[in-house]
């Protein structure tokens, strides 16, 4: 369980494919705090550690993972987010984040806003039952507030102090990014599905086309 809070910026160093999974190596100050086994969300997903050299993090990345995250499009020299699980006195700052992407979307538009930022990610519609304006999105980890919500996008406005602390200050349109939807809408859409409440796609009120 994470908070979508980042702790630390991490540096990819290696993503090398073996077999059908991969490989991916970080430089992080958090390396020497991470024991063999131990979860670590990279840009919102949960990874298990493998030691690597001093400096570094490894994790191997499963098919599964490389199929429905952006994990295996890192290059070498590209920021990640870095947390790792929440703990059981810890405090909850952001929202539950699970490590378990739901989709990638796509920053399509960046913009300032004096010393914010503006972004404008797209969503595959798949994901639209469980977003609502003012609800928690977490974008490459990253516990955000949907400000704005459209049918195949949201807005999410960037305070400088996340700019600079995570990897969003590197951030460029049409890139990809991971996103996890609030845990608490996925239970509930899905009991309504159970139920037969619903008959065709939920459309959250307040959306705009």
């Amino acid at each position: 369980m994470f908070t979508g809070l980042v702790e630390a910026v991490g540096v990819v160093t290696m993503c090398r494919l073996e077999g059908t999974g991969a490989r991916l190596r970080l430089e992080t100050p958090l390396a020497d705090q991470l024991a063999p086994g131990d979860s670590l969300a990279v840009n919102g997903v949960c990874l298990t550690a493998v030691h690597g050299p001093r400096g570094h993090v490894d994790a191997d990345l499963g098919p599964e993972t490389l199929r429905v995250t952006t994990l295996g499009r890192l290059a070498t020299g590209r920021l990640v987010n870095l947390e790792r699980p929440l703990k059981a006195d810890g405090r909850l700052g952001g929202h539950f984040v699970l490590g378990h992407v739901d989709g990638v979307g796509r920053i399509e538009n960046v913009r300032d806003d004096g010393e914010a930022r503006w972004l404008t990610v797209s969503f595959p519609s798949a994901l639209a039952a469980y977003l609502i304006p003012k609800g928690s999105i977490a974008v490459d980890g990253i516990s955000l507030t949907i400000a704005r919500l459209h049918q195949d996008r949201f807005d999410v406005q960037i305070v400088p102090f996340t700019l600079e602390h995570t990897n969003l200050k590197d951030i460029r349109v049409p890139d990809p990014v991971n996103l996890e939807c609030d845990m608490v809408g996925k239970y509930v859409v899905r009991a309504v599905e159970v139920a037969g409440l619903v008959t065709e796609p939920a459309r959250p009120a307040g959306v705009s086309s």
